[in-house]
């Protein structure tokens, strides 16, 4: 029986974290948990009663409400990936419109959400055999994780990459609001006072900037083997 071994891939936005992720918890048989899209799908709760005006959050009535909400991930059987659900209704589609991820960094740079959220982390990979994405994972969800990885590109490549994801999708975002947001994004996620996003001194680097798909997966399949028969 082959060890399960826990996969944490922490990096910038858009570098396709979310997609290596998939691929990789898929050819190992194992779970996979997008984090970003739990810190998405608060913002969306927020967003859709109103606690959040523009840039200015409700954050007292946020915190009343949080241990209402219940997050999960359940398998979708006509696609076979793993969709987010929130108090059990499938919110996939509705947390990648740029008018959450605008204001996604209000939610989750706040302590007591990361604290909640982290908690359900935790829960889910106490097993091992899994892969998680986001930008703490290497560093405050799983310390311990045997294979840590942090991904990152140019920011033009991943505002193209954004910018055409969303346009395809129908959604009418500009590359420039693209571009803003994901700078925006990037200083808050650095900068922040608790779970800053960095590297873990563990982790690998990978700059997908040039890399295809198909080279980056066979890398990092590699990579998690080496780990899996040590």
């Amino acid at each position: 029986m082959k060890k399960k071994i826990t996969i944490a891939v922490d990096g910038h936005s858009s570098t396709g974290k979310s997609t290596l992720a998939k691929q990789i918890a898929k050819q190992l048989n194992f779970i996979y948990v997008d984090t970003g899209a739990m810190y998405r799908a608060v913002t969306l709760y927020a967003f859709e009663n109103k606690l959040i005006n523009n840039t200015e959050l409700n954050k007292d009535e946020l915190l009343k409400t949080l241990d209402q909400l219940k997050i999960n991930f359940q398998v979708n059987p006509k696609s076979g990936q793993s969709e987010i659900h929130l108090n059990d209704v499938n919110i996939e589609d509705k947390i990648r419109k740029m008018e959450i991820s605008e204001r996604v960094s209000l939610v989750a740079q706040l302590p007591e959400v990361r604290k909640k959220l982290v908690e359900i982390q935790q829960e889910m990979g106490k097993s091992g055999g899994i892969v998680m994405d986001g930008r703490d994972i290497g560093t405050v969800v799983f310390p311990y994780a045997e294979l840590k990885l942090f991904m990152t590109a140019s920011s033009e490549i991943r505002a193209k990459r954004r910018f055409e994801e969303l346009k395809a999708k129908g959604d009418k975002a500009t590359y420039q609001q693209v571009y803003t947001n994901l700078m925006q994004r990037d200083k808050i996620d650095s900068n922040r006072e608790h779970s800053p996003l960095k590297q873990a001194e563990d982790a690998v680097l990978i700059d997908n900037s040039n890399l295809s798909l198909e080279e980056q997966f066979e890398m990092i399949k590699a990579l998690a083997l080496v780990r899996i028969n040590q």
